[in-house]
């Protein structure tokens, strides 16, 4: 009998709870739901995103340094506002679109969330 997941949520460590959930709230266009040592992104009354208390935290070095633990690829439609959004949240930007056409239909940008941890805008480009 197989396993029946009922809910899904991705998990950040962070040194900064507040930081850190505030941005993927920001993001998400969600709230915080925080207690002492874990907050939760609630969008639309969904759990989204966890952020759990990590004192010792070392923010991943993309793309060569300390590997990354996880990153999320987030779809948008409108990627100008969408990096003016995170940009406006304190997210860092790390690699930018390639210019050169491609033959890829889509493209993406890599930023940082404040904790350090990597995430992408993607966006179908053609």
């Amino acid at each position: 009998m197989a396993m029946r997941i009922k809910q899904q949520v991705v998990v950040f460590d962070a040194a900064d709870l507040a930081a850190e959930s505030r941005f993927w709230a920001g993001v998400l266009g969600g709230r915080v739901d925080a207690e002492d040592d874990w907050h939760m992104v609630v969008v639309d009354g969904e759990h989204r995103v966890g952020v759990q208390l990590a004192p010792n935290h070392v923010p991943p070095e993309w793309p060569d340094g300390t590997p990354q633990q996880i990153h999320l690829d987030l779809w948008v439609d409108d990627i100008s506002a969408a990096h003016d959004h995170v940009m406006s949240l304190g997210a860092k930007l790390l690699k930018p679109a390639e210019e050169a056409p491609t033959e890829a239909p889509d493209n993406y940008q890599v930023y940082a969330d404040p904790a350090g941890h990597p995430f992408c805008l993607c966006w179908i480009s053609r």
